[in-house]
Order: C-alpha cells, then structure tokens, then sequence
C-alpha cells in the first residue's frame, strides 16, 4: 500500500533502497554502487541518510497527519517540513565533507546516494527549502540533472504529473 512499488519477472518489490539494490544487481551497468566493499558501504550511508533520516519525516503520509491530526496551518506544516529538508542535508552535505571531491556524491558516475539525493532536493523546492550553503549536494545535483537518465526521471516527466 505504499510507493513506490516494482513489478519485475512476477516479483514485486519495495521499498526505494531495495528496489535500487535488486535493480543493481540485475542490470550491473552501469553501477549503482561502487565495486569494493568501502565504497559500496560509504554510498549506502550516503543514501540512508536521505532515505531513513530526511525522507521519511516529510513524506505525504506524515504532512497530511500533521494537518489532519495535529491541526496545523498550512504554513506551520511548510515550516515543519522546511526544517527537517534543512537539518537533515546539512547533515547529508558534511557527509559528503568527509571524503574526496567529486562530480556526484561519491565518484565520478552516479550511484546510488545521487538517486536519493535528486528526488529529495526536487521535493524540498516543491516546498521552498533553503538549499544554499550546500556546494557538495547542489553540485551533485546539477550534475545529475545533466545526465538524460535524470532528465526522463523527474516529476514533471511522470504520467501522473500534476500540471
């Protein structure tokens, strides 16, 4: 009862995470997570980050409970959710500190975190997030949003778009 969902050979699968690890392995290429083991850890904790601290404290199942139930003003929910984007990709942006500079989140190809990241950063603008101070995350961004793959992937693309 939950998105997103993959049907794939009779199998159904959810669950972001373990959709992009099952997709991973059954389409090698191109990676999604690097080939050693210190790697593929770093960019799991990456992702994990965005889709275990930041996504799910502000997913529409938590921002309808909090008008709902909790009686808040639209504005108050914005706040709300404004606040925890920002709290958690500061935290995702010294992260990425932590390690070498590079054109994604880790390395030079995308991987598994720029695929959490995307997505996340296209929901905090929906909702004005202050992205700014975030060189590392918004230039892994950028780059991604380059690539065809990102482009075919955004919201606006989808054939549910909301116009």
């Amino acid at each position: 009862m939950l998105v997103p969902l993959l049907e794939d050979d009779g199998e159904r699968f959810s669950q972001s995470m373990a959709i992009m690890e099952y997709l991973d392995e059954v389409h090698p290429e191109p990676a999604l997570l690097p080939s050693d083991p210190a790697g593929r850890a770093h960019v799991r904790a990456l992702s994990q980050s965005i889709a275990c601290e930041i996504h799910p404290l502000n997913n529409l199942r938590v921002l309808k409970y909090l008008v709902k139930d909790l009686k808040l003003d639209e504005e108050a929910k914005n706040a709300w959710y404004r606040h925890w984007v920002r709290d958690g990709m500061l935290a995702f942006e010294r992260q990425l500190a932590q390690h070498p500079a590079s054109t994604y989140c880790w390395g030079n190809t995308p991987t598994m975190a720029d695929c959490c990241l995307v997505p996340q950063v296209f929901n905090g603008r929906r909702f004005d997030c202050d992205f700014s101070g975030l060189p590392r995350s918004m230039a892994a961004f950028e780059a991604c949003m380059e690539l065809d793959a990102f482009q075919r992937a955004q919201p606006s693309q989808s054939p549910d778009a909301e116009a």
